[in-house]
C-alpha cells in the first residue's frame, strides 16, 4: 500500500505476517522509544531496552520515574522500534500495560533483558541490578501495529 513515497507494510490491529514481532525480537537488538503521556498531559519519550514474551513486549522501569508514575496513571503506551541502517525499518506499537511488582518475575525479565543487550556474560549483573524493589515490570500487550522494511528500496 503506498504510504507516500515509501512502501507502508502495515497499519493494522495485529498484522497476521510475524515479522514485526521477529523485528522487535531481532538480534542485536532495537532499544524501543517508549512514549507516555505525562500528567499534565505533554508527552514523554524514552529509551528502553525489551524482551518478547509471546506477543507482549516486556521491560522494566523504577516506579517512581516519570514512565513509572505514567504508566500507573494511564495504561496506554506507544513503542517505536527502528533500524537507522539502510534500507530502514520500522515498527510502532500501540498497546496497555500491566504492571508488576512481583519480585521473582522482575529478576528473571531483568536477567534476559540484560543479557540481550548486554551479552550473557553480564546478564545476571544487570538482573540483579535491575530486578529490585522499587521496580515495575511492564507488560505491553499490542492493540495496533504500524510497520515498514526496507523504505528505502
Amino acid at each position: 500500500m503506498p504510504f507516500g513515497r515509501h512502501r507502508l507494510a502495515w497499519s493494522m490491529t495485529i498484522p497476521d505476517d510475524p515479522w514485526w514481532l521477529e523485528f522487535i525480537a531481532a538480534d542485536p537488538p532495537h532499544t524501543a522509544k517508549l512514549a507516555t503521556v505525562r500528567a499534565d498531559g505533554r508527552p514523554h519519550v524514552a529509551p528502553v531496552w525489551v524482551g518478547v514474551d509471546g506477543t507482549q513486549i516486556v521491560f522494566n522501569t523504577g516506579a517512581d520515574t516519570l514512565k513509572g508514575k505514567s504508566l500507573r496513571r494511564d495504561p496506554r503506551v506507544s513503542l517505536c522500534f527502528d533500524d537507522e541502517r539502510p534500507p530502514f525499518s520500522f515498527v510502532v506499537v500501540e498497546g496497555t500495560v500491566e504492571l508488576s511488582e512481583d519480585p521473582d518475575e522482575l529478576l528473571r525479565w531483568s536477567t534476559l533483558i540484560g543479557g540481550r543487550y548486554m551479552g550473557a556474560a553480564r546478564a545476571e549483573e544487570y538482573g540483579t541490578r535491575n530486578g529490585v524493589p522499587g521496580e515495575l515490570l511492564v507488560r505491553v500487550t499490542p492493540t495496533h501495529v504500524v510497520a515498514a522494511r526496507d523504505i528505502a528500496d
